[in-house]
This record gives structure tokens, sequence and C-alpha cells, in this order.
């Protein structure tokens, strides 16, 4: 197994664990974040009122309909009833939201679950969420030390464990699943699985919309090999599996969208409904962050801070501070914030989008040095522990302002 770019493999003084020892730390911290989390939920939870979200408006609320709020009852009327054979449309012919905006890996997963343990919809959804957490914790940390070490792999894996939109890492959603795939997919790029590779891409295309990035990602990983084919010299049946995990990313971001328009027989299923969720009704490729910029921000600093945060990501990026990530790595963390302003309509969602954003928290604690220069426990825990400190609060402030439903006549923000 192989690593095609420029992260290297552990070396006895940097590997501060077996790896059998390794993997149970990772698992240990992660679960202590989900521990942190279930209070954080369990405390808003107090505050949330009873509504047909909850399980009915003269129920009192408890932790598992908690945990499938907002998109959650989408994904749980698609285990249980299914997709719609047409989109439903209002008078003036527009699409109304429907179920087809939601990919259905995670749903089916839900009532394969469901049938086997009995369990209503939001607790088998939210124990997906969880275990599916846990293995992407375990993939993500695998991933990072061979990059930038044990210690800054574990804390990596813990900032991105506590980020403040983490708290769906345990809910009813994708992310989780999303994140599992997003990882598993790099993680056989970097090892050479490119056959792998190509399957867990079809599987994301069933989950999440984030295979263009992927391929972009892919073309690096491909490039990085045959550049390396004089060392080692590229066979046949390798140019081929290299080319099937290129062509399995086109196919993933293409699937989901295929499948809606043969079940409603319309060629625009799914676009169409996806504009139903924008707020000028149909998909607008980079003009909503403008839009929404200047009314965040103001008239004048809204269309600079559209400049200033892609030039803040690319210096992250491109700087000798994230050398030790590796090409791929490096790659995902600009193709996906590019991949997100073309398509995203931004609102209070773009907080979950950043949760696949993890390589940048290497970066963000001075990890990300090819020589390991910032990955000693000291200066990891210096500058990780108030990054850690802030995250929390804002897993308060996002569970409490974003994920409890305050029912009001003019409806309330989702997550």
């Amino acid at each position: 197994m192989t690593i095609t770019d420029p992260a290297r493999r552990l070396t006895g003084t940097e590997a501060w664990f077996p790896r059998r020892r390794f993997i149970l730390w990772v698992l240990a911290l992660y679960a202590a974040c989900r521990v942190v989390t279930t209070a954080i939920l369990l405390v808003v939870m107090q505050r949330q009122v009873p509504t047909g979200m909850t399980g009915g408006d003269d129920i009192p609320v408890t932790y598992f309909p908690f945990t499938a709020l907002w998109d959650g009852q989408w994904y749980q009327t698609i285990a249980t009833e299914g997709y719609p054979d047409h989109v439903p449309r209002g008078e003036d012919g527009g699409a109304q939201q429907n179920a087809w905006a939601f990919y259905p890996l995670f749903p089916f997963a839900a009532r394969a679950f469901m049938a086997v343990t009995g369990l209503e919809f939001p607790a088998a959804g939210s124990t997906i969420a969880l275990l599916c957490g846990f293995g992407a914790a375990l993939l993500m940390g695998l991933l990072l030390r061979e990059r930038i070490g044990d210690a800054a792999a574990l804390v990596v894996v813990v900032l991105w464990a506590s980020f403040p939109a983490s708290v769906t890492l345990q809910l009813a959603y994708t992310e989780s699943l999303a994140m599992l795939l997003l990882v598993a997919y790099l993680l056989a790029l970097a090892r050479e699985r490119w056959l792998l590779a190509a399957g867990i891409a079809v599987l994301v295309g069933l989950t999440r919309p984030i295979a263009v990035p992927l391929g972009v990602v892919t073309l690096v990983a491909l490039w990085l090999r045959w550049r390396a084919r004089g060392d080692r010299p590229i066979k046949a049946g390798e140019y081929a599996a290299g080319l099937a995990s290129l062509v399995a990313c086109g196919v993933a971001g293409f699937l989901w969208p295929a499948i809606a328009w043969v079940a409603t027989g319309e060629r625009s299923a799914y676009t169409d409904t996806m504009g139903a969720w924008r707020g000028s009704g149909v998909v607008e490729p980079f003009a909503p962050w403008l839009g929404m910029s200047r009314y965040v921000f103001g008239e004048t600093w809204g269309p600079v801070w559209l400049v200033v945060v892609p030039l803040v990501i690319l210096a992250m990026v491109l700087g000798p501070w994230a050398r030790g990530l590796g090409m791929q790595l490096r790659t995902w963390s600009v193709a996906y914030p590019a991949y997100l302003a073309a398509v995203l309509d931004p609102f209070t969602s773009i907080f979950r989008y950043l949760i696949p954003m993890f390589p940048l928290l290497a970066v963000l604690v001075g990890a990300g040095w090819e020589d390991r220069r910032g990955s000693t426990w000291p200066r990891l825990l210096v500058r990780s522990v108030p990054v850690l400190v802030l995250f929390i609060v804002g897993q308060y402030y996002w569970t409490d302002i974003l994920w409890r439903y305050i029912p009001s006549p003019t409806g309330d923000y989702p997550p």
C-alpha cells in the first residue's frame, strides 16, 4: 500500500501509539465528545415546546424524538413511506418542497434497521448516525496520522467532533454517514485502492451531492500516481482501475437526479425540487452569495467578505503550513468550498456544510507543517484548548438557536 502525495508514513518517533492503541484513543475521545453533545441536547431539550415534530402537541418531549426534527421529518417520511411517484407542484406549476430533495441511502438504512430492531425512526436514525460518526472518526484518525502524526491527528478528530454543528453527527441527519463515506473515499485514494474508491463513490452519490469535488480530488490523486510512474511503473489494470474511480465520481454526481427522473418521468425532477428550497425558486450558481452577504454584512462590507473568505481559505491551504496534509486533502479543502459556492443557497445550514472541511482544523492549530514543527503536545494543547472551548460553547448555541424548533406564524430558521 502506498501513499501517493507527499504525506509520509510514520516513523517510530512520530508514532506515539501502536496502531491498536491509537484506534482505542480515537474511539474513546470521540465517545467523550458525544457525551458532551448528549448533555447539551438534554439541557436544550427541556426548552423544546412539544409540537408535531416531537411526536405531538400534548406529548412530553423525549430524547430520540428531539433528535429527529427538521430534515429528520423528511427522512422519517422516506423511511416509512418512500418517495412520491411525481413532483408535487403548486397552481403556478412550480415544484413544492418534497422528498426528492433528500438522498436515499440514510433513510433506507434506517428502514432496514427499524425492521431488524423494531425501533421507531427517531431512535433508529440517530443510532445509525451515532455509529457512522464513530466510523468516520476512526478513519479520519487513520488518514491524518499518516500525514500529521498521532498527537495532531487526535487533536483534529476531537476538534472536528466538537465543532458547533457537529451535534448533527448524532441526530437523524446524513452528516455522519456522508462523513464516513467521504473519509473512506479519501483513505482509499491515499492507499491507491482505486476500485474500492469507485464503489464508495457510488454510495456517496446516494448520500450527499459531494461527488463533483471528490472527482477533482481523484484527478489530483491520479496525476500524483502518474507522476510517480518512473519509480513505480503503472500496469494496464491500474490504469483501468484509476479511470474507474474517476468515472464513478461522474456517475455518482448524476445518479440521484437520474433516479428521480426515471421514477417521476420528469427530467428536471431533482433540480426543480431543489429550487423549491431556494428563495428565488430556482438553483442559481454563485448569485445567492452576493445577496446574502449584503443582507448579513451590509451593502459595503458584504462583497468584501465574499473576497476575503476565499482568500483566507486559499492562504490556509496553499501555504507551507498545510504541506504536511498532502495534495489530496489540500485539494479537497479548496474544491469542496468552491463547489458549495457554486450550488449552495447560503443560509443557516451553512454551519452543517462546514463539517467536511476537517483538514483546515489541522492548519488552524499549526499541525500542517511538513516537518511536524507544530505537532508537539505542548504546542497542540496551547492552540487547541481555546478552540475546543469555543466549539463546545458554539454547540450549545447552535442547538438552542437553530436545532430547537420554535413554532411561530412566520416559521423558524432551519439548522
